[in-house]
C-alpha cells in the first residue's frame, strides 16, 4: 500500500469517528471538500479549511441520523487517490444506500482536496482513471 492510500484510509476512519483532530492533522489548512451533505444542508460550494471541517461535521450531525461511507477499492494516479464503494445514510425522512466515489488530491502527504461523487464512474473519470 502506498503512503497516499494509507493517508486516505486514515481519512475515512477519522470521518467515520467524526474525529476533527485527526482530520485536521491529515489535511492541508486550505483543504477543500465538496460533499453531498453540503447540498443536503443547503450549502453552496465547498467546505474550506479547518472551519469548513467543523462545519461539515456539524452538518452531518444535523442532516443525518446515520452516515456511513464504505470504501471498497482504492486506485491511485500520481497525487490523486480515487476510492469507490457505497454510502449508507438515513435522515431527513429518507434512506440512502448507493454506490459512491471519492476523489482525494494530496500534496506532501496531506489531503488538499476531497470530492464526493454520486457514482463511481464520475469519480474515476475525474481522477483520469477511465
Amino acid at each position: 500500500m502506498s503512503a497516499n492510500v494509507a493517508v486516505i484510509e486514515r481519512i475515512f476512519s477519522a470521518f467515520a469517528r467524526r474525529d476533527f483532530a485527526v482530520l485536521a492533522e491529515l489535511t492541508d489548512p486550505e483543504f477543500e471538500f465538496w460533499a453531498v451533505t453540503g447540498r443536503e444542508a443547503g450549502r453552496d460550494g465547498a467546505y474550506r479549511g479547518r472551519d469548513g471541517l467543523r462545519d461539515y461535521l456539524a452538518d452531518v450531525a444535523r442532516v443525518w441520523e446515520e452516515l456511513r461511507a464504505e470504501p471498497r477499492d482504492y486506485r491511485e494516479r500520481g497525487d490523486v487517490v480515487v476510492v469507490t464503494g457505497r454510502v449508507y445514510a438515513w435522515g431527513l425522512g429518507r434512506v440512502v444506500d448507493t454506490p459512491a466515489g471519492w476523489l482525494w488530491r494530496l500534496r506532501d502527504g496531506r489531503v488538499v482536496e476531497g470530492r464526493v461523487f454520486d457514482n463511481e464512474q464520475d469519480a474515476l473519470a475525474a481522477g483520469g482513471l477511465v
